[in-house]
Parts: structure tokens; sequence; C-alpha cells
């Protein structure tokens, strides 16, 4: 499929299908979001953030802390949702206060955890498809350590992209 975009508004795409001559809307997710891939010992191997505004620094590091905190503490509901289902996606496994959870399971078990504010299941279901594609081509790497801090600029810019383009 064929698309030209054209951004209508901040948070507003409309995308021209050549193929079937038609328009598309999308909908950009905004606002802060933490992606966190874990490993198998429950241990962070890749964060990346898009914090909201803070209104001081110690309230930047109270957030830092915080979204770890949820994020881990979201783990137990992960382990206990990926047994109810056969997909990979487990859309929103947690709540907390204004944040929501969301899952993708890999097969090598790696759990890849979003905590957000808005839900669009569809745009984050294809951001963690495209991570986890991305992350399958730097496990490729014959010197790449699995359950290792994950260091590559490669993938890190990868992500930071992917996040920009489904999240704004």
């Amino acid at each position: 499929t064929v698309l030209t975009s054209l951004v209508v508004c901040s948070f507003l795409v409309l995308s021209h299908c050549i193929e079937c001559d038609s328009l598309v809307a999308s909908i950009i997710m905004r606002g802060p979001y933490y992606f966190v891939i874990v490993s198998h010992e429950d241990c962070p191997i890749f964060e990346l953030a898009q914090p909201g505004a803070p209104k001081s620094s110690d309230q930047k590091i109270d957030l830092n802390y915080l979204t770890q905190f949820v994020a881990h503490a979201s783990l137990d509901m992960v382990d206990e949702n990926m047994w109810n289902t056969p997909s990979t996606y487990l859309k929103v496994v947690d709540r907390f206060n204004d944040w929501l959870v969301s899952a993708f399971i890999t097969p090598a078990g790696l759990r890849f955890l979003l905590l957000h504010e808005e839900a669009n299941e569809e745009r984050i279901r294809v951001f963690f498809q495209e991570v986890y594609e991305a992350y399958v081509r730097l496990s490729m790497n014959p010197f790449f350590v699995h359950g290792a801090k994950i260091n590559s600029g490669f993938f890190q810019k990868k992500v930071q992209q992917l996040a920009r383009k489904y999240f704004g």
C-alpha cells in the first residue's frame, strides 16, 4: 500500500492511499509514555521515556522512578495474563491512576511494556510489532549478548523513530 501523508494538525494525519484512492485518517497518541523491555530475570534491558512537563527537577526525578515502579509492579499482571491468551499482544494489563500499561510478550519470553495515558490499541500493537522486528535484527548480531542491557545506538534511534511515528 502506498500512502502519502498530510499532517492536518498536531494530532491528526490524513493519508491518501494511491491504490484504492481513499483518504485514511490516523490519530496520533499524544502525551507522556514510558517504554521498557524487561528480561527473563525481571531486569530492564532497554528504556525509552517521553515524560510529561514536570514543574520542577525533583518532580521529574520522582516521575522517572514512578514509571519504573509502575512498570515493574505490572509484571505480575503480565505474567498472569500471558497464560490466558495465545496472542503475543496482551493489550492493557494494568492501570495506575491515569496510566495504562500495555504489554507484548516475545516468543523468547521478553516483556515489552508501555505506560501511556491514551488508549489506542491498534497503534500500540503495531508499535510493539515493529520494535520486536528491530529487536530480532539486533539479536541476530553474533556479538549480541541476550539478557544484557541494550546499548546499540541503531536500536535506540529506531525505537525513537517508531515512538515519534506512533505517539507523536
